[in-house]
């Protein structure tokens, strides 16, 4: 079925409310530390800061949202300890107006780009630059593809620049369903409102609901690196420790169980 675009603009909004799980000022006050962090990482994170709650007894809470959105949040003082970011432009942001702490800046985590469809379809797409544009238009018909928002937010980007490399950008971007996090696009797919979309493979993974099509070509994009740092005006011991955890030997066991690769 069909689902006009200001559905799946209200539906993006919808999902984009909820993925912020709490307000900057209830953080604050509930929680020793607070990681601002890119919403592909939600599953994973929640993980790794389970286990290291229970081995340090710091209570850590964590805010899910595209990493420009929480980028700007950092920039309009919100009170984050950690800023987990799903490309390196937005950390460069901040790191440009001093805004993190430049020693601590590490590269934690790679990714993949991939095109997805609910489970129950049978589209297939191939993702080269003879056949791109029109494999995507065939299986689209009339439906969109679920993308974040290209201009802003990391997973966008990374579509645009990888369907700029296969020769489809033109033809496509006038079908895109654009939200404002790759999780809200992965909900589009999920929930059967868009035939297709584009998230990283962990969100893929993470979601029952919907199957990898294809993955795109690692050259068709800049690789998809997370780095992590601590904010100016908050750093500390414990804020270093979960970092330090992130980084380590016992982190990276928990990112792989999601799917990422850890950065070594």
């Amino acid at each position: 079925m069909k689902v006009p675009h200001s559905s799946l603009a209200a539906s993006a909004l919808r999902g984009f409310a909820a993925l912020v799980l709490v307000t900057a000022s209830s953080l604050a006050t509930a929680a020793d530390l607070t990681v601002f962090a890119a919403a592909s990482l939600k599953e994973s994170l929640d993980r790794q800061i389970q286990v290291f709650q229970s081995k340090t007894g710091h209570l850590v809470r964590a805010s899910y949202a595209g990493s420009n959105a929480l980028a700007k949040q950092i920039e309009n003082g919100a009170p984050a300890d950690l800023f987990l970011s799903a490309d390196e432009e937005w950390m460069d942001y901040l790191a440009a107006r001093k805004l993190v702490v430049a020693p601590t800046r590490r590269d934690l985590l790679t990714n993949e780009l991939v095109l997805i469809a609910p489970t129950q379809t049978t589209a297939k797409v191939e993702l080269t630059p003879t056949a791109t544009a029109a494999s995507l238009a065939a299986a689209l018909g009339q439906g969109r593809l679920a993308v974040a928002n290209p201009d802003n937010v990391p997973a966008g980007k990374y579509a645009r620049t990888a369907l700029t490399a296969l020769g489809a950008w033109a033809a496509v971007e006038p079908k895109l369903a654009r939200s404002d996090n790759v999780r809200a696009a992965l909900a589009f797919v999920a929930r059967g409102e868009a035939p297709l979309g584009i998230v990283y493979r962990t969100d893929a993974i993470a979601e029952p609901r919907v199957r990898i099509v294809a993955v795109f070509p690692a050259d068709t994009h800049a690789p998809i690196v997370y780095p992590g740092a601590i904010v100016t005006g908050r750093d500390s011991e414990a804020a270093r420790a979960l970092l330090n955890h992130l980084s380590g030997e016992e982190g990276a066991a928990v990112w792989r169980q999601f799917g990422f690769v850890p950065k070594r």
